[in-house]
């Protein structure tokens, strides 16, 4: 018979504090834990010597954490913090992970929990490779068709095993256009796409998230091959354990470790008008022009692609036949408060200038012409670029796009399986970039940008519209939009879950092309809208309508497009009353920024989120978890938008409403009818053209201001809206709108307190000076 050979890999022969970690030695290979705080730890193995932090970018310093300690016996080996508990099996090396009141939280696999494969790692020669240029949609790509090779060094695939209980669900993970809800039973392949935001750390409604420490590409099974994450390049595996209790907390457990959220400036919460595209200086003006003159509220127009002169695709100047005078052009935006968002790309063409000067430097990535964003001194010229002929010019946002930046899908006119796609991924991205860094190139991107704005601009806040974000990238004020999907009412219900599980695993400001990009039906797979009619077709305004009053609760409030015009007066048609709706939506996001602003102040000060899942605030109930056509809009407010026909098209209801659930545990309120409801129903709510249903949790406190053309333009006269039937509270978060003293404290947070007994509100703790209208229950 065949003989075993007995594992004993894992086996742990010793362990030992040093300093602030607590270091295991195994049969093979070692590891380190280092606790983060009192309920988080970070879990670090490999064969080799651990790799040095500064290679890492996803996390920041993290401070020492001494408040620990480690025992044992026969059996096992625990770690000790003062709200978490970390059981070692000694002979198995399987940890098991329990609150301070010694419940179990997350297990891994019994045996063979944490598995390493050595593998090559490889770049391009210096030789001559043989490649191709495709023109898509989203531009003109670069192909490496054949390339030498030459071995660089050798990284780890790891892989760790999960017991998950059978009762708890998963979130997270960043952004998948297939609109999952929880994560349990799917296959996620998180490699960067046009259309796929990679973001590896997921929640559990156990009330703890797991953070991997990768910038390779990586996949999560939760399957019939078992339950894993699954990364495809590393210098070890790298973890994070993060406890918390609840799962906003393990969202603030995430934030301590990959950093604060940079404050976007106060006018980026109104409405930004995009178009695929505006080709010249004198049309930009009239668009801006035309919104000032129907008093319809806008703070940026935006410049997409082919600012730069004929054939130079990438260069990051003007071209002076269509854009004159910059200078001027952005003046007059800036006197009607109207701010100036420029698309801008990391490839760039043979012919440029831009291109030319990288090359002499040795700064592009091997074998392209697109710069490399891991390179400091390459990030620097590409700044240094960018100032000169653009910021220069009174430009006050950026539009990052192609940050992923490599996406063979796209070069497919048939869409490939997420496996497929995954592998095509992980072969071309690796010609260029290290296989380790094979998905941070937009955290890289987005670093540089960041560091040469405050370096150049230092009292003029970053704005960063971009499409490909990592753990991490919140620090450097970038702004996340879900990529050029297509016009449909399913896209858009999966649009909304997509945005959800990106803010659910920690990342704060996501948007949308409202009205989606393509709107016609073309021959690639990707162009695939249901509306050849666009505008003309009443039942695509319909879906318009709808998605612009999603858009008026998101983080941030964007359109954007190609096939049809996206300004609003584009939908002012005799069939339904259209173009009114849209207004109506464009006045409510105006009169809600004191609360909006207020979220994107506790996004910074408190780690919060504007957007979240039902269950993020309401895990007791479990009818919540599969609900992702609802969700939470702050603390207080929940959004329900309209995701099925009800005027128009072939599947139009019969009624004009939507089936709402309204979570367990607290009254709510019909914001335009003051109508009260028990919560832990299902109700049929009311959803005109004109209206979105939103409903406020009694208890609920929510300033409002008079609607206005811009934000610089709010009178700040403020309204407290008190939504009584509970106690509650509100922080209102105020500063400058502008510049980085807020990283300082000058910044005002004021608390609104509301006794229901007494019927008071009181701000920081004396009777409140504001207008309040309390809205008293109907019904």
């Amino acid at each position: 018979m065949l003989e075993s050979i007995p594992y004993k890999d894992m086996r742990l022969k010793s362990a030992e504090r040093k300093a602030d970690a607590l270091e295991l030695m195994l049969e093979k290979g070692r590891q380190r834990i280092i606790p983060i705080d009192e309920c988080s730890v970070r879990v670090l193995y490999s064969y080799k010597e651990f790799s040095d932090d500064k290679e890492k970018p996803c996390i920041t310093e993290l401070p020492a954490y001494p408040d620990w300690d480690h025992t044992e016996d026969q059996e096992y080996l625990y770690l000790k913090l003062p709200k978490l508990s970390v059981r070692i099996d000694k002979e198995t090396n399987c940890f098991s992970y329990y609150d301070e009141s010694g419940k179990l939280l997350l297990s891994e696999r019994a045996k063979r929990s944490k598995e390493l494969k050595e593998i090559p790692v490889y770049s391009l020669t210096e030789e001559d490779a043989e490649k191709e240029y495709v023109e898509t949609a989203d531009g003109r790509k670069e192909v490496i068709k054949d390339a030498g090779k030459i071995q660089t060094g050798t990284a780890y695939q790891t892989r760790l095993h999960f017991a998950f209980d059978e009762d708890e669900d998963l979130y997270g993970l960043g952004q998948h256009e297939e609109g999952y809800h929880s994560l349990r039973g799917n296959c996620i392949y998180n490699n960067q796409a046009n259309r796929t935001i990679a973001i590896p750390f997921f929640v559990s409604t156990k009330g703890y998230g797991v953070f991997v420490n990768t910038c390779s590409p990586s996949i999560f099974n939760d399957g019939c091959e078992g339950s894993y994450y699954y990364t495809e390049a590393d210098n070890e595996m790298d973890f994070f354990f993060v406890g918390g209790g609840d799962m906003n907390a393990a969202v603030r457990g995430f934030r301590k470790i990959t950093g604060k959220a940079a404050m976007l400036p106060k006018w980026a919460f109104g409405y930004m008008q995009s178009q695929e595209r505006y080709e010249t200086q004198k049309e930009i003006l009239e668009v801006a022009g035309e919104y000032r003159k129907r008093g319809i509220g806008l703070d940026c127009i935006v410049l997409d692609w082919i600012s730069w002169p004929e054939g130079q695709w990438g260069q990051k100047s003007f071209d002076k036949t269509r854009f004159p005078d910059a200078d001027e052009m952005t003046k007059k935006l800036h006197d009607e408060n109207v701010h100036f968002m420029i698309s801008i790309w990391p490839n760039m063409a043979e012919s440029c200038d831009n291109v030319k000067e990288f090359k002499d430097k040795k700064l592009l990535l091997p074998k392209m012409n697109t710069y490399d964003a891991l390179n400091p001194e390459a990030r620097k010229l590409y700044w240094k670029q960018a100032n000169e002929g653009l910021f220069s010019h009174g430009i006050d946002a950026w539009w990052c796009d192609n940050s992923e930046p490599i996406c063979p899908e796209w070069m497919e006119m048939v869409r490939p399986e997420n496996s497929k796609n995954y592998e095509n991924y992980c072969r071309s991205v690796s010609n260029h970039l290290p296989a380790q860094y094979m998905n941070a190139f937009g955290l890289y991107h987005a670093m540089g940008i960041y560091e040469g704005q405050r370096e150049t601009a230092p009292d003029k806040r970053v704005v960063n519209l971009t499409r490909s974000g990592y753990p991490g990238q919140q620090r450097y004020g970038t702004i996340l939009w879900s990529g050029d999907i297509s016009a449909s009412w399913d896209t858009m219900r999966k649009q909304i879950a997509a945005g959800l599980n990106f803010c659910a695993s920690g990342m704060p400001y996501w948007t949308i092309d409202i009205g989606a990009f393509f709107v016609h039906n073309g021959v690639q797979w990707y162009w695939n809208g249901d509306y050849d009619k666009g505008a003309e077709d009443p039942a695509y305004c319909e879906l318009f309508v709808r998605w612009y009053q999603w858009g008026a609760f998101l983080p941030v409030f964007r359109g954007h497009g190609t096939d049809v015009r996206r300004e609003l007066w584009n939908f002012d048609r005799k069939e339904a009353a259209f173009y009114d709706a849209l207004v109506s939506a464009n006045r409510r996001r105006y009169e809600l920024m004191p609360y909006i602003y207020s979220l994107a102040g506790l996004v910074h000060v408190r780690d919060g989120l504007m957007i979240k899942p039902l269950v993020y605030d309401f895990t007791g109930d479990k009818d919540v978890r599969d609900i992702f056509d609802q969700y939470m809009f702050g603390d207080e407010m929940m959004v329900c938008p309209v995701t099925e026909p009800v005027y128009f098209g072939r599947d139009k209801k019969e009624n004009i409403t939507r089936s709402v659930y309204l979570p367990a545990g607290c009254d709510w309120y019909d914001l335009y009818t003051d109508e009260s409801y028990e919560g832990g129903q299902w109700i049929e709510a009311a959803a005109p053209l004109e209206k979105i249903p939103v409903f406020i949790k009694a208890g609920s406190i929510i300033p409002m201001t008079e609607a206005a053309l811009s934000v610089a333009e709010l009178k700040g006269d403020i309204v407290m809206h008190v939504f009584p039937g509970r106690d509650g509270t509100f922080t209102m978060y105020e500063d400058a709108g502008e510049g980085y003293e807020y990283e300082n404290g000058a910044y005002t947070l004021r608390e609104y307190v509301w006794d229901d007994d007494k019927a008071e509100l009181k701000e920081n703790g004396k009777t409140c000076g504001l207008k309040t209208v309390i809205h008293h229950k109907e019904g």
